[in-house]
């Protein structure tokens, strides 16, 4: 297929307007080879490890949920250059689908709330509202860790039954004060901040990780692409316990 038949589909998939304001030109195919597309990688970021696995697989387009170049630039850094020559030098496209895909049906945070097994989810931005079998906070922390794969921390005690999930990072003031607003009971994104400890009360607060919150909705997006696509995982590499209690 033409790169433009595959934007057309990814873009049917996560439209460019349902991204946030700072995205505005971070998005979309930020590298384009003009080639022929007859096989796809997806990953969550643009690595150098991404982009040569890429290359040894054969694929045409990288597909990645972070943005290879975030700010402006004045001009190319070495450590830019040597990632993009592996690009080039592979006629590897890059196309970038962030925040577009958080919001997208059946994107990042759909794929959170069904991994996590919300029922009666409601798309209410930036996450996911829904219900789980009522559980206590120790084991709904071994849950998340088992469910996502990850070392998972967490502040708060009790019961939990409503949740609300955010893919990537989304322990923000603004939206802890949307799940306080619908009772939430927790909370569920990656990187967690001092301040949000802080202002949570007693809202739940479970992190478990950027990558593990992202990660499976970018692996899913391998099975909606009309060519073949492979997933590269590469995993962020912190030596922490399974689960901990802030």
């Amino acid at each position: 297929m033409q790169i433009n038949e595959i934007t057309s589909i990814l873009e049917s998939i996560a439209p460019l307007s349902l991204a946030e304001d700072f995205d505005n030109g971070r998005i979309g195919l930020i590298l384009d080879r003009g080639n022929e597309i007859k096989k796809i990688a997806v990953a969550l970021d643009p690595t150098d490890l991404v982009l040569k696995e890429a290359a040894q697989i054969g694929a045409d387009l990288l597909i990645t949920h972070h943005a290879l170049i975030f700010d402006p630039i004045n001009l190319i850094s070495k450590r830019l250059s040597d990632t993009l020559k592996i690009a080039i030098d592979n006629d590897i496209s890059i196309y970038t689908m962030h925040t577009n895909y958080d919001k997208a049906q059946g994107g990042v945070n759909d794929v959170l709330a069904e991994l996590l097994g919300l029922k009666n989810s409601l798309p209410l931005p930036p996450g996911r509202i829904g219900e789980i079998e009522p559980m206590k906070a120790p084991a709904f922390a071994a849950f998340i860790s088992k469910k996502l794969d990850t070392h998972v921390q967490y502040k708060g005690n009790g019961m939990i039954k409503k949740i609300m999930v955010v893919g990537g990072s989304g322990f923000r003031r603004e939206y802890i004060d949307i799940a306080i607003e619908n009772c939430v009971d927790a909370l569920v994104s990656g990187e967690m901040r001092h301040d949000a400890l802080r202002y949570a009360d007693g809202l739940c607060l479970f992190d478990a990780t950027h990558y593990a919150t992202e990660a499976p909705a970018m692996r899913k997006l391998c099975d909606r692409l009309p060519v073949e696509s492979s997933y590269i995982e590469d995993k962020p590499g912190l030596r922490l316990s399974h689960y901990e209690n802030l």
